[in-house]
């Protein structure tokens, strides 16, 4: 299955979005008040922690509030995961020699690689995702201050982003669709538009990555019984994929932090707004201080560690390759 697996990469699609699917679905609550206390200011604290920010998300926005901006995720997820971990497995194949175990060199490179590979979705999807998940925060920021009003701050005034935070007589969360917000970024900033903090975004995945798939590897290889007998249960798939994707979730934070507020395009009331990746590290550091890089931390050790470990799983059970066994596409693949 191992030498299918590396030739097949239908069957890496299929797996890459299995898996982004299944672990979007698991921990996108988690994420998204992930974003919200990494959006949130000093002294404009409406969430106390991650538990506090759910509760009260549910209170004001319903159940399914937890899982707004989910929709982006799950249409974009299918292929920036199997982008990511079909990139991985190509890098890898290519700086192999004669089937020879890589350095640990080779595998941050070939993770760096995969890394700059996935942004092309990862960028765009995570800018909407934001854009939904932060509305609620920014809303609840009115009821706490009902004289202050939130403002726009994108360089240009946008009807439907403004329609989603128009709270100034009765604060609600207006539903504003992905397909609404990706037109109007269209429209009046281009294609750009969409790319908003594509430095940031390489300045957290590439680290990433780096760190990801060497951990993972030698985590992974740890389970292996014999070089005679190379098979690893699919709980040790598991396990190596969520304590190496916790790893490298923490050691990227700060990088994540900024990646968000760049990508907020609208903001609270007294909000900095920052003209770049050097402009916002500047500008938290000087104002809420070094612990301000570590917001959400822990949310994100929670969202990246099963989705990593649910995504090996799939990959290395070898769903894909099961399905398409029963299908024309072994003909190319076999």
């Amino acid at each position: 299955m191992a030498q299918h697996q590396q030739i097949s990469l239908p069957a890496k699609l299929i797996n890459g979005g299995i898996a982004g699917m299944v672990g979007v679905t698991c921990v996108f609550p988690i994420d998204l008040a992930k974003t919200r206390l990494q959006n949130q200011r000093s002294g404009q604290q409406l969430y106390k922690n991650m538990m506090d920010c759910l509760i009260k998300t549910v209170k004001s926005e319903g159940y399914f509030g937890i899982y707004r901006g989910a929709a982006v995720n799950l249409t974009l997820v299918t292929p920036e995961k199997a982008i990511k971990l079909a990139a991985n497995d190509f890098f890898r194949h290519q700086l192999s020699q004669d089937g020879a175990r890589l350095t640990v060199f080779k595998e941050m490179l070939a993770g760096c690689c995969a890394g700059m590979c996935q942004v092309i979705i990862t960028t765009p999807m995570e800018m909407l995702k934001i854009q939904m998940q932060d509305a609620g925060r920014l809303v609840a920021q009115q009821r706490v201050m009902p004289s202050v009003v939130t403002t726009m701050k994108m360089g240009g005034t946008s009807a439907v982003l403004s329609r989603s935070y128009n709270t100034i007589h009765a604060p609600q969360v207006v539903r504003v669709s992905a397909l609404q917000i990706t037109k109007e970024l269209l429209r009046t900033k281009g294609i750009v538009g969409l790319y908003r903090g594509l430095g940031a975004t390489l300045m957290r995945d590439i680290p990433f990555s780096v760190v990801y798939f060497p951990l993972f590897a030698h985590l992974h290889q740890l389970g292996q019984h014999s070089s005679e007998h190379p098979s690893v249960p699919f709980y040790w798939s598991f396990m190596s994929g969520c304590l190496a994707g916790s790893i490298a979730a923490v050691a990227v934070s700060p990088c994540d932090v900024v990646k968000t507020r760049l990508q907020s395009l609208k903001k609270g009331a007294n909000e900095e707004t920052y003209s770049g990746v050097v402009d916002c590290v500047r500008k938290i550091w000087r104002k809420e201080g070094p612990r301000a890089f570590l917001k959400g931390a822990s949310c994100r050790a929670l969202v990246i560690a099963p989705l990593f470990g649910i995504a090996q799983v799939v990959y290395f059970v070898g769903v894909g390759e099961f399905l398409l066994g029963y299908s024309p596409y072994n003909i190319y693949s076999a």
